[in-house]
């Protein structure tokens, strides 16, 4: 049994159920029906006190086939727990950040913290793709108009995003042609001062995005492609509408053997990758959805067990070598 910590964001604290469309839910779930204890707390709760990183935790129970948390919270030290998952919600603003350095001040070597506060800060969910440059598209990071547009007509249509939001927010389609360009660069980058990613637009988009779903080094075969709501380009609603079936095709498979590795220095264990036409386009790693209730519709199986096998099997092998050394 072990003592198990997810921080999750805070609207999944204040109504929390078994919301079957929320990844830490169905974490929170497999990890209790393997009599594992598990707590739950958000960023906001997490302190520190003469340099020991402490957080207040609900601890969870099942009941009547839902999760429930208990009312009262207990006062943990975070060297205490075995297993940290550190799931919080972008906007990656300076509250998350905090929230990072509280857990980067964890000293107990056998508490293994997915992701690494590390990498959250430090890896960029948008600007992270352009570390594995021959399997990305043609982008620039900039906030100057001039810039901007340069690459527009060099492209002739891009994608605009903000570095720090998720789930679509704030994300803009452009072509050379429109009559709002200035506008749109101006609000995209808060009238120049705020930098943002700017990708070559991939035509495929109309085809939808998968999502190539990570965990400690593996890619697995079960996917979804993520199709664009009407009157959209992209993916913004969660829906049995707007999900569906999807393989790898031989060039995705390869994307595990390229991210591995550096996945791996990075302390990068659970990743949510979205490509379009075999281009990694955005690699989610705060608090990446893998589809759970989705996927276990699509191929008829339990992935919350085959997802929870694979963090056991990764973690104990660490366990041991620590051991072992």
């Amino acid at each position: 049994m072990k003592n198990i910590l997810i921080v999750i964001d805070e609207i999944e604290f204040k109504y929390f159920e078994f919301n079957k469309l929320v990844t830490n839910f169905w974490l929170v779930w497999e990890f209790l029906n393997r009599n594992n204890k598990v707590f739950i707390t958000t960023k906001n709760k997490l302190f520190q006190k003469n340099n020991i990183p402490y957080g207040l935790c609900f601890e969870t129970y099942i009941e009547n086939n839902d999760i429930k948390k208990q009312e009262f919270c207990l006062k943990f030290n975070l060297n205490d727990f075995d297993l940290i998952f550190f799931r919080p919600d972008p906007p990656v603003d300076i509250d998350y950040i905090n929230a990072s350095y509280i857990l980067s001040s964890i000293k107990n070597e056998n508490t293994i913290i997915m992701n690494s506060p590390k990498a959250i800060r430090e890896k960029n969910e948008k600007l992270y793709i352009n570390e594995f440059q021959e399997i990305i598209p043609k982008n620039i990071v900039a906030s100057d108009e001039k810039i901007i547009k340069e690459f527009l007509f060099e492209k002739n249509e891009i994608i605009i995003k903000p570095l720090n939001r998720c789930f679509g927010s704030g994300v803009f389609y452009l072509n050379k042609d429109d009559k709002n360009i200035n506008t749109i660069i101006k609000t995209a980058t808060n009238d120049s001062k705020t930098a943002v990613m700017v990708q070559e637009y991939l035509p495929a988009i109309k085809n939808g995005d998968k999502r190539l779903i990570y965990i400690c080094g593996k890619i697995f075969d079960y996917c979804v492609t993520k199709i664009a709501t009407n009157n959209d380009f992209k993916f913004n609603e969660h829906n049995k509408d707007t999900l569906k079936f999807a393989q790898l095709t031989e060039q995705e498979k390869q994307i595990e053997n390229i991210v591995k590795e550096k996945f791996e220095q990075d302390g990068i264990y659970l990743a949510g990758l979205d490509v379009i036409d075999g281009k990694v386009i955005e690699i989610n790693i705060t608090s990446p959805c893998f589809f759970i209730n989705e996927i276990n519709n699509i191929f008829n199986i339990n992935f919350e067990k085959i997802i929870v096998d694979k963090i056991e099997q990764y973690t104990n092998t660490i366990s041991t070598n620590l051991l072992n050394a």
